[in-house]
C-alpha cells in the first residue's frame, strides 16, 4: 500500500499563517493595550535621548549614516562618550520601530472593525521610518538647525498620534458625536493652534541658542534673546486659553474637564522650567526637560481634543437618561 505523500514546506506555510492570524486578537485586549502603551512611552523616551544627543554635543558622535563610521556599523572605543550617546539613540530608534510594528500586527485582524486604530498604527510605523531617514539627513547636513527642528517637531507629532491611538483604543468603535457645546470645541481647537505655534517658536529659539549638538555646527542666524521673548508670548496666551478651558469645563461639567486640568498642570511645569532655564543660562538638563514636557503637552492636548466627542451609542444612552429624569 503506497504511503501518503509527505507535506512540503510550501503546503505547511498557509496553515502556519492561519494559526498566527487566529492567534491575533479580534478585539482590543491586554496585548494591544500593553504594546500601545510601550510604543507611546518609547516615543517620549526617544525625544529625551535625542535631546541628550544634542545637549551633550554628541550630534556627530556617529559622523556618517546609516553606518556609525565609514568602516563600522556601531560606535568604536575611539569615539568616546559622544559615539556611545549617538549610537544609543540610533539603537533606540530600532526598538521604537519594533514596538510600532508589533502594534500594527496586533490590530491587523481587527483592521476593518477598528479601522481608525489600524490607520493610526500605520501612521506611527511609517513616521518612524521617515524619522530615521530625516535623522540621517540631519547627520549628513552637519546638523542643519532647521532639519534638526523639523526632526523634533515630527517626533512630537508621533507622540500625539500614539496618544490618539490610546484614546481611541479605550473607546468603542462606531460613529461619534460632539459631547460639548460647539463654541467650546472651537475654543479648544484655537488653544491647540496656539500650542502648535508655541512649539514652533520654541524650536526656532533652541536653533538660535548655544545647544547646537556639535561645536562645529552653525545656528539658524536668528537673535536668540529676541526669540526667547517671541516664544514666551504664545506660551502665555496658551496658558490663559487653557485656564479658560478648564474653568468653563468644570462649570459646565464637561467630559474633558479632568484632562484639561492635566494639560494646565503640564503647562504650569513647562512655564516654570522655561523661566528657570532662561534665567540660568540654559542648563542642559532644564532644556532637555523642556523638550520632553512639550511632547507631553501635545499628547495631553490630543486627548482633550479627542474627548470632545463621544460614541453615538453612549450619547443616545445619555440622552435617554436625561429625558427619563426630566419626566420623573
Amino acid at each position: 500500500m503506497p504511503s501518503a505523500p509527505s507535506s512540503s514546506p510550501s503546503t505547511r506555510i498557509p496553515a502556519v499563517l492561519q494559526r498566527v492570524v487566529a492567534w491575533l486578537p479580534a478585539q482590543v485586549d491586554r496585548r494591544v493595550r500593553v504594546f500601545a502603551w510601550l510604543s507611546f512611552v518609547a516615543e517620549v523616551l526617544i525625544i529625551g535621548t535625542g535631546g541628550a544627543v544634542r545637549l551633550t554635543g554628541s550630534g556627530l558622535g556617529c559622523p556618517t549614516w546609516p553606518r556609525c563610521t565609514p568602516d563600522s556599523l556601531v560606535n568604536t572605543p575611539e569615539m568616546g562618550i559622544h559615539g556611545i550617546i549617538e549610537f544609543g539613540n540610533r539603537t533606540l530608534t530600532g526598538l521604537v520601530g519594533i514596538l510600532a510594528l508589533a502594534v500594527v500586527v496586533l490590530v491587523w485582524r481587527m483592521r476593518h472593525e477598528r479601522r481608525v486604530l489600524f490607520v493610526l498604527s500605520l501612521i506611527v510605523l511609517g513616521g518612524i521610518v521617515a524619522q530615521a531617514i530625516v535623522g540621517g539627513i540631519t547627520v549628513l547636513t552637519g546638523l542643519n538647525p532647521f532639519i534638526v527642528g523639523f526632526h523634533y517637531v515630527a517626533s512630537v507629532s508621533l507622540v500625539a498620534v500614539c496618544a490618539a491611538f490610546l484614546v481611541r483604543m479605550y473607546q468603542p468603535a462606531g460613529a461619534r458625536t460632539l459631547a460639548v457645546p460647539r463654541w467650546f470645541a472651537g475654543l479648544v481647537h484655537a488653544t491647540t493652534g496656539v500650542l502648535a505655534l508655541t512649539i514652533v517658536f520654541g524650536v526656532l529659539t533652541t536653533g538660535a541658542g548655544p545647544h547646537s549638538g556639535d561645536e562645529a555646527s552653525v545656528r539658524n542666524g536668528f537673535d536668540a534673546q529676541t526669540l526667547e521673548h517671541v516664544h514666551a508670548w504664545p506660551g502665555y496666551a496658551l496658558f490663559a486659553l487653557t485656564l479658560v478651558v478648564v474653568v468653563t469645563a468644570w462649570r459646565l461639567r464637561l467630559p474633558v474637564r479632568r484632562w484639561a486640568t492635566a494639560l494646565l498642570a503640564v503647562e504650569l511645569v513647562q512655564i516654570a522650567v522655561g523661566l528657570y532655564q532662561a534665567r540660568n543660562g540654559l542648563p542642559e538638563i532644564a532644556v532637555g526637560t523642556h523638550m520632553v514636557l512639550a511632547a507631553l503637552a501635545a499628547a495631553t492636548m490630543t486627548v482633550v481634543v479627542l474627548r470632545l466627542k463621544k460614541p453615538v451609542a453612549a450619547a443616545d444612552a445619555e440622552r435617554r437618561r436625561v429625558t427619563a429624569d426630566a419626566h420623573a
